[in-house]
């Protein structure tokens, strides 16, 4: 009866320090329901070799919740923010999540951008475009996880050479 009682405890214990689910990526936990206290949109472009990127469209949601920042097939490249607390996030932490719901590294640093890793005659360009009208794309200077994401901001990021100048414009779809 002892052993019995010892076994539950143990897989109790196991089960709680490994929930199972889906992982939180950044603070950011799986829900089953998306939400609206914090709703805005960003968009992200990845070029690559000159070409556009395809950001795939199921990133950050899974067939059983949400995560707070992802991605919808009807608005490919648009970053849905959607989350129960008021707060700041960031294009690293959509990067986490992008990992935890694909299952696979997607890092974002100086040298790596997803699945490419720049080589030494390869340079990080990123713009970010907060749809003002008036100043276009600005080049931004610092760690591209660190970019803070905005409503109907548009994140571009080339891996260079070819330099894109100016990054492909981005319209958002009606609605968003």
């Amino acid at each position: 009866m002892v052993a019995i009682v010892l076994a539950i405890m143990a897989f109790a214990k196991a089960n709680t320090a490994n929930p199972i689910g889906p992982p939180v990526a950044a603070g950011i936990p799986c829900d089953q329901l998306e939400h609206t206290q914090t709703h805005y949109h960003a968009a992200l472009q990845i070029i690559f070799d000159g070409h556009q990127v395809a950001i795939p469209s199921d990133i950050g949601r899974l067939s059983t919740c949400f995560y707070w920042l992802h991605v919808h097939a009807e608005s490919p490249g648009v970053i849905h923010i959607e989350s129960p607390k008021n707060r700041t996030f960031t294009l690293g932490e959509f990067f986490k999540v992008w990992a935890a719901s694909k299952k696979t590294p997607e890092p974002l640093d100086a040298t790596h951008v997803s699945i490419f890793t720049l080589t030494g005659d390869q340079k990080l360009v990123v713009y970010i475009d907060d749809q003002d009208a008036k100043t276009g794309p600005q080049p931004y200077t610092g760690d591209p996880a660190a970019i803070v994401l905005k409503a109907h901001d548009v994140i571009t990021i080339e891996i260079t050479p070819p330099t894109v100048s100016p990054p492909p414009t981005f319209t958002f779809p009606s609605g968003l």
